[in-house]
């Protein structure tokens, strides 16, 4: 059975919320340089082989999620992306957790990175393309789907957030024991 450490505190810790700040920033701006680069630079169908084809720079408008899923529904990705800035937002009311204002900086990071593209990129607000050039192992996501800083920083949040959830790390900071067994 788990059970929380005793001495949980109540509210949040300004370390923990500025790291969470501090990483969506970081986040926001790299992706949003990238993007800046990846239109400046490259052409539509003319991707750039890097790393002896290991990853390639393919210059993609994506109206989709991942693999191009829900062309047809662009407008519902700022929506959910709202909700899930919402429920960080108040996740940061509680935060003790210098690991967890990581995860959570990545997730926020990252959808605001891409929530950025749908309101603000052509053809027009909410139906807006998202910028990916990311390609691994083929240029046309032959093998997995093409994607840019933002969904990365949102992968990377979410893995983070799984482990820190299996290893017991809550987001006040306390960490749950596992209680062993008694023997009758």
């Amino acid at each position: 059975m788990d059970e929380p450490e005793p001495g949980a505190r109540p509210g949040f810790s300004r370390a923990a919320v500025l790291v969470l700040a501090a990483t969506a920033v970081v986040a926001v701006a790299l992706d949003q340089w990238v993007k800046w680069l990846s239109t400046e630079n490259l052409t539509e169908g003319e991707p750039v082989r890097i790393l002896g084809g290991l990853v390639y720079l393919s210059l993609l408008r994506n109206s989709g999620a991942a693999f191009s899923f829900g062309e047809g529904y662009t407008w519902v990705f700022p929506l959910i992306t709202i909700v899930v800035i919402g429920w960080i937002a108040w996740m940061a009311t509680k935060l003790r957790s210098l690991p967890w204002g990581i995860a959570l900086g990545l997730v926020l990071g990252g959808a605001l990175g891409n929530l950025g593209d749908r309101l603000f990129r052509a053809p027009s607000f909410l139906h807006g393309h998202v910028v990916d050039m990311i390609s691994v192992f083929g240029p046309y996501a032959e093998y997995f789907a093409v994607f840019n800083i933002a969904d990365a920083c949102l992968s990377v949040g979410v893995v983070l957030a799984v482990l820190l959830e299996l290893t017991g790390r809550q987001r006040d900071g306390r960490r749950l024991v596992r209680k062993k067994a008694e023997k009758q």
